[in-house]
């Protein structure tokens, strides 16, 4: 049997994770996830591909939705936190993502100067507005706020596992699970097969490929597309900066898709909203057959 062995939600794009026990999966993903963007003066968005250090800002939204909070005592400096009254009735701007504009609710001057000190480079925190419509493409399209494209990202630890194995091979050390940015992480239980078709298909290496329609609690997931992956994944998500060529070396060797670029994991749009718990079962209704 496939479950759930860990959610993270990440509320602003390009930052820190917060892992959860328990999560509502809204039409656009997890509640909050990637609600949250960082621009330049500009307009234009920025993610850890140029600003690693976004890793080292951890942001939470209180319960009632109303407050964020910014983080980041663990950056070198002196940083520490603020708070910020999230609005949704101040006034629209324009923003790039990818080269497609969206609109972004500015959450004022004190965000703006902190994340201008963190980073180094004079910034601003926008939000999706409530009448956000953006709709990421793919076999299953779907809602999406500020994210690459589809809502949820899934990835397995067999396919962590089997990428780790062969970067040993290249001797490589191993990379943790946060290096993947991944929204749910599934696993086998002990004692599992690799029996797909008997419901342990998490103990395959990169069986989320084929799932084309998932259950998880009262939720449900339709398949979009693979993950393609970036330079993102160089970076070292506790220390903030690149560190070397991999995993993109090793994954070029063994994960090149047919359409262009490596690819690991799956992205899926939310069929049906719902509650996920770490524990739940992820049954597979539906399969497929790889993009590769």
């Amino acid at each position: 049997m496939a479950d759930v062995v860990e959610i993270v939600c990440y509320p602003i794009k390009g930052c820190a994770g917060t892992s959860t026990s328990d999560a509502l999966l809204t039409p656009a993903g997890l509640t909050h996830d990637r609600s949250f963007m960082v621009i330049s003066e500009d307009g234009v968005y920025r993610t850890q591909r140029r600003h690693p250090r976004l890793a080292l800002i951890r942001p939470t939204v209180s319960a009632d939705g109303s407050r964020l909070t910014l983080d980041a005592t663990d950056a070198p400096g002196q940083y520490g936190t603020v708070h910020v009254s999230i609005t949704t009735s101040a006034p629209r701007r324009d923003v790039d993502l990818f080269g497609a504009i969206f609109q972004g609710i500015d959450q004022g001057d004190e965000a703006a100067a902190w994340l201008s000190e963190v980073l180094s480079t004079p910034s601003r925190l926008v939000r999706v507005p409530p009448e956000h419509d953006r709709v990421a493409d793919g076999l299953t399209p779907g809602p999406s706020g500020y994210a690459d494209s589809s809502a949820v990202h899934l990835l397995s630890r067999s396919s962590l596992a089997l990428l780790n194995r062969r970067m040993a091979e290249r001797g490589s050390p191993p990379l943790p699970m946060n290096r993947f940015r991944p929204n749910i992480v599934v696993d086998s239980g002990p004692g599992q097969g690799l029996d797909r078709d008997c419901g342990d298909w998490a103990a395959v290496p990169h069986a989320e490929d084929c799932a084309r329609g998932i259950r998880i609690g009262g939720a449900e997931l339709g398949y979009a597309k693979l993950a393609v992956r970036c330079a993102v994944t160089l970076v070292d998500q506790e220390a903030g900066a690149r560190q070397g060529p991999e995993p993109l070396r090793t994954l070029a060797s063994y994960r090149r898709a047919a359409s262009g670029g490596v690819v690991f994991g799956a992205k899926f749009s939310v069929v049906r909203p719902g509650k996920l718990s770490v524990g739940d079962e992820v049954a597979v209704r539906e399969w497929g057959v790889a993009e590769l």
